[in-house]
Parts: structure tokens; C-alpha cells; sequence
């Protein structure tokens, strides 16, 4: 096996015209942002007094921005990417779709990203605002600083909740951020322990800074989020629990771990690169986010 096929799981891409420009864009990422809902999730009463209408607009507005952030850096990486055995089948680095045309159309799109914001009110625009500088300062340099880079991946999905509770005009709960922040370094982590983990076993070139980290430091890390994931998770549980009387947010806990755990074995084996696809193939795995959903239904609108 050459170590090209070794790093491409996957048949890549090399459709022309609109079909690249949405492959640049990275519509199929799009689902990231449906983190805007979250804050939807526990709101209990508070659900009829929540602005509907500015959690579409910030999911919109979430969609453009992260749209602009891979163009630009797909933009400033094309002579990288033509380099590397997977990246270079990218439109721009294969020359489907030119630089220029990406960094206009990342401007577009962050100025229809930020004109979504303004339409529901400053706090969105502002929380926007924080997650576009962060990107931009990981584009241009922070992704290859160790730490820096996990934690603006991190905070990323972070500020998408915040944002949509924002937007929905809807209180949220410091466990409840916690849980939302450390579960996105769990998920960073483990993505980059399995592509250290693969280096190790194929020889395959990592990227730079993952070179920088060993596997056993992030073992540490993702094991220390998910331990922080798993606490905090369970200090909401309790808070929602006083708050409604209900004994289901603490019954939600029991799901919730077992996915945790269930999850952490392919992050263990070095196989969780992409969680999603990990997830939809998984059926204990959907089973348990079946029961967890619908304990947690019962938990704040029983």
C-alpha cells in the first residue's frame, strides 16, 4: 500500500463548475452549526418566549462566516495543498476554482454573514465577530501553534451555542457551556490523536503540528475532556433537576456517559478523525443519543 492510498479513505471529488464551488465552500459541514440549537434544547418553559426567528437567522449567519473561513484558508494553503496526497484534490489547490474568485467570494459571504447578524442585533454580531477573528488569527498562523489551535477548534463550537442563546433571547447555564466547550476539545483531541495514531501505523505525513504532539499528551487531553464533559454534564442534570422537580435530567445523565464511553473506544483505537461519519455507522451508538433525546424531552418539558 503506498502511503497515498494509505491517507485517502475516501474517493475525493474532482467535479467542475457550481459542484466545486460548493465543495469549496464545505456546505456538507454546514451541520456544525446546528449547535445554535442547542441552547433550544433545555429551555423548558422558556421555549415559548424564545426568538425562533434570530436562532435561523444566527444558523445562517454561522453558515456564511464558516463558509468565508475555509475559503480563505484553503486560499492561503493552495501551494500546501498541492503538496499533499489528499488536500491537493481540494478545487482551489486542483485549480477548479481560482484563488481570486475564493477570496471574493469569502468576502461576500462574510459580509452577508455579518449583515444576518446586525438584523437580529448587536450580541449575535459581536459573538460573530469574536468567532471570525479567532478563525482568521487559526488560518493565518495559530493552527500551527500547539494548545492555541485545539482550543480555537474548540471554541468555534463554543460560540455556536452561545450564539444561539443569544439570539433566542435565552439564559444559558455556565454547566451548560462547560459541557459544550470540553466536549469540543474531546472532540479535537481525539481527531488528532487518531491522525498521529495513523502516522504511526502507516508512516503517512501528519500535519505539522500534529507532529508536535504525542500521542500520550493527547490521550491526556481528550481523556481530562471528557472526564470535565462528563461532570458538568451531570452538574446541569442536577441544576435542571431542582429547578423542575423532575428526576428525568438526572436519568439523562445515564445515556449520556454510556455514549461518552462508547464513543471514547474509537477515540482509544485512533479511528475518530470524523465523528459524524463514526456516529451515523454506530448503531449502539444512535441508540444511546435515542435515549438520551428523549430523556431529556422528559426532563424539561414533562
Amino acid at each position: 500500500m503506498t502511503q497515498e492510498t494509505a491517507v485517502r479513505p475516501r474517493k475525493v471529488s474532482t467535479a467542475t463548475g457550481p459542484a466545486a464551488f460548493v465543495q469549496a465552500i464545505r456546505v456538507r459541514q454546514w451541520h456544525k452549526n446546528a449547535l445554535v440549537l442547542a441552547p433550544l434544547l433545555p429551555a423548558g418553559d422558556a421555549l415559548r418566549d424564545a426568538d425562533l426567528r434570530g436562532v435561523a437567522l444566527a444558523f445562517s449567519a454561522f453558515c456564511l462566516v464558516s463558509s468565508s473561513i475555509y475559503l480563505i484558508n484553503d486560499a492561503k494553503d493552495v501551494e500546501a495543498d498541492r503538496a499533499h496526497p489528499v488536500k491537493r484534490y481540494r478545487p482551489i489547490a486542483s485549480g477548479r476554482l481560482s484563488v481570486r474568485t475564493a477570496v471574493a467570494t469569502a468576502v461576500l459571504f462574510a459580509l452577508g454573514g455579518f449583515t444576518l447578524g446586525l438584523l437580529d442585533g448587536w450580541p449575535l454580531t459581536l459573538t460573530l465577530a469574536i468567532y471570525y477573528g479567532i478563525q482568521l488569527a487559526y488560518c493565518f498562523g495559530m493552527k500551527h501553534e500547539p494548545v492555541l489551535e485545539m482550543v480555537s477548534v474548540a471554541s468555534g463550537f463554543l460560540l455556536r451555542a452561545l450564539a444561539g442563546g443569544v439570539a433566542a433571547g435565552l439564559p444559558l447555564s455556565q454547566w451548560f457551556l462547560l459541557t459544550t466547550a470540553f466536549g469540543s476539545l474531546f472532540m479535537a483531541a481525539g481527531k488528532r490523536y487518531g491522525e498521529a495514531r495513523m502516522g504511526e501505523r502507516t508512516g503517512a505525513k501528519v500535519r505539522r503540528v500534529v507532529e508536535r504532539y504525542t500521542t500520550t499528551y493527547l490521550r491526556f487531553v481528550w481523556t481530562l475532556s471528557a472526564t470535565v464533559v462528563v461532570v458538568t454534564y451531570a452538574l446541569w442534570a442536577f441544576e435542571v433537576g431542582e429547578q423542575t422537580g423532575s428526576v428525568w435530567p438526572q436519568v439523562s445523565l445515564v445515556p449520556f456517559t454510556m455514549a461518552i464511553l462508547r464513543f471514547a473506544i474509537d477515540v482509544d483505537a485512533g479511528t475518530a478523525e470524523e465523528p459524524e461519519v463514526i456516529v451515523l455507522h454506530d448503531r449502539v451508538l444512535l441508540g444511546l443519543g435515542l435515549v438520551w433525546a428523549l430523556t431529556l424531552a422528559l426532563a424539561v418539558y414533562l
